[in-house]
């Protein structure tokens, strides 16, 4: 959803106040995507704050399904949406200025706010660095894939690293009796 900033940038600087529908059906990064598994409405609000800069602030609420680190089976996870930045407003001239310069603020373009860019950028922020079905989730089988909470396999764990079998060599020779 793209919101027109005209009114927030115009010489009266009126503050904008939005509820617009959040449009992200999958979320993506890099080569993976995970389906957004419900959406509400997210609440904008933009003022100017001085010297071309805009005040934006923000609430959303999704639960996207991600993969569970230990057995791959897709986890509902929430993400609450609640943030507060102050951010350049620029026109597209002085953007194309800048092209060397890492710009975090993806989300404006001149004068419009891509809602759903802004969304993704707060996401990436809050992504869980691991994420779990249960606490007791026991994985898969290295060997044939199958998911162990689920069902055994019949699959021989050798339960040694062969290629470390050489240290443990070492460690039982010199194992004291």
């Amino acid at each position: 959803m793209i919101l027109n900033l005209s009114g927030v940038l115009s010489e009266q600087h009126e503050p904008l106040d939005a509820v617009v529908p959040c449009e992200m059906e999958e979320f993506r990064i890099r080569k993976d995507s995970y389906p957004v598994i419900s959406k509400e409405e997210a609440f904008i609000h933009v003022e100017y704050a001085g010297e071309h800069k805009l005040y934006i602030r923000g609430t959303c609420r999704l639960v996207i399904g991600v993969p569970c680190d230990r057995c791959l089976t897709a986890v509902p996870t929430e993400f609450e949406l609640d943030f507060e930045r102050e951010v350049e407003s620029r026109t597209a001239e002085a953007a194309a200025d800048e092209t060397d310069e890492l710009d975090e603020n993806n989300y404006i373009d001149g004068y419009h706010l891509d809602v759903d860019r802004l969304l993704y950028n707060e996401i990436l922020v809050g992504w869980p660095m691991k994420v779990l079905c249960s606490e007791s989730c026991r994985g898969i089988c290295n060997v044939c894939g199958q998911n162990l909470n689920e069902g055994t396999c019949n699959c021989i764990d050798t339960g040694i690293d062969l290629g470390m079998s050489v240290i443990r060599d070492v460690f039982k020779n010199f194992k004291e009796v």
